[in-house]
């Protein structure tokens, strides 16, 4: 980002949808982080997933009693790729659910194609 510019942003599947689905404040707090991440800076909350692939990091929004989650990944060279969006159903434990495990690692080799793409 050589001219100030912000990173661009890339939605992988209907990641975008997802975010728009979600309450208002959710996706307010959600666009003001990614805003932060496409200037360079530092976020709040942001925690890396090294078990889900190098450069994959999660945000997290607590709202109305629901977890909220948008997983992303930092460290491709053309963009910051959103791979998933969702609210957490589980309510016991804290791991990931398998299929959201599943659809973010498919999403992620999905966007080290496209980031490799000229």
């Amino acid at each position: 980002m050589a001219d100030g510019g912000l990173r661009p942003l890339k939605w992988v599947g209907d990641s975008r949808t997802a975010l728009g689905a979600m309450p208002k404040a959710v996706r307010g707090s959600f666009g003001i982080r990614l805003y932060r991440l496409q200037k360079g800076e530092a976020v709040r909350d942001s925690k890396a997933l090294p078990q889900l692939g190098s450069g994959v990091f999660e945000l997290r929004e607590a709202f109305d009693k629901n977890a909220y989650r948008l997983m992303y990944v930092l460290k491709l060279k053309k963009a910051i790729y959103v791979l998933h969006v969702f609210m957490k159903k589980s309510k016991s434990g804290i791991g990931l659910p398998k299929p959201d495990a599943a659809l973010i690692a498919k999403r992620l080799r999905d966007a080290r194609r496209i980031d490799g793409e000229s």
